[in-house]
């Protein structure tokens, strides 16, 4: 009977390797033990039992509660959500800029006393000057059509349909 215990040596033209099957099996069931827990937090395992050790608050969140929908606190997830929206406050700032800098000031259209001049400027201009510093010029946009600080008609705008479409900057 051969001992499994032996060490067991590789030849490889790099390096020579020597290891014993216990080590082997010592590897392989660490790394089984760690893969398992990892799927025991894993929300996509389909280990039916695998969110059994999530946090009794998460397990009782309900759509209308604080943190529903919401990753983790202090997780790496949260933090790609902070860093992302950072980038994207950046360049909505900075489609505002190129609006500033390449629009055309008017007196405002409310009608009150104090006339207040905004800047307009149209689809097509703005798209093939800002194009050239990023391709996501109507993604941008609606940000900042969200935030309020423009404001244009329409749900989207098309390149060559919308050119004449006018983008107010409202701050």
């Amino acid at each position: 009977m051969e001992n499994n215990d032996a060490p067991v040596e590789f030849n490889d033209d790099r390096t020579v390797c020597v290891t014993s099957v216990k080590g082997l099996k010592e590897n392989w069931q660490r790394w089984s033990n760690e893969h398992q827990e990892y799927q025991k937090h894993n929300p996509f395992s389909n280990d039916r039992g695998a969110m059994v050790n999530v946090t009794a608050q998460q397990q009782r969140l309900q759509r209308d509660q604080d943190g529903y929908g919401r990753p983790l606190e202090g997780s790496l997830t949260e933090q790609r959500g902070r860093d992302a929206h950072v980038h994207i406050s950046r360049e909505v700032e900075e489609l505002c800029q190129v609006i500033r800098d390449i629009g055309e000031s008017r007196g405002g259209g409310d009608g009150g006393s104090e006339e207040r001049p905004v800047v307009t400027v149209e689809f097509g201009k703005l798209f093939e000057h800002y194009v050239n510093i990023s391709n996501k010029v109507v993604g941008i946009l609606l940000r900042a059509r969200k935030q309020g600080l423009v404001s244009f008609e329409g749900e989207m705008l098309w390149q060559g349909q919308d050119n004449r479409v006018l983008i107010t900057l409202l701050q």
